[in-house]
């Protein structure tokens, strides 16, 4: 699973070949939670408040290079990194 950013202890991840809906995957520590791209809805797991807060806020703002990063893993190809939040 490659890890597409890295911030405050938080990992996002994207999986080549994964079921849609457009989503990409955020762990920080043991828990770990499913968000779309479209609407930043968690759809599977659990991540504490803050780190929560966290990744929707970094989301909403690298929405395209998410967009970008799922299409890439559709085809096979390799992610691009997105620059973390500051």
């Amino acid at each position: 699973m490659p890890r597409v950013s890295e911030f405050y202890g938080i990992a996002i991840y994207m999986y080549y070949n994964d079921h849609a809906p457009p989503h990409f995957h955020a762990e920080y520590g043991e828990d770990e939670g499913q968000f779309t791209i479209e609407t930043l809805e968690l759809l599977v797991g659990n991540l504490p408040r803050r780190s929560k807060s966290l990744v929707l806020e970094w989301a909403s703002m690298y929405r395209d290079d998410l967009r970008e990063n799922w299409d890439l893993a559709r085809d096979g190809l390799p992610l691009k990194w997105i620059p973390p939040l500051d």
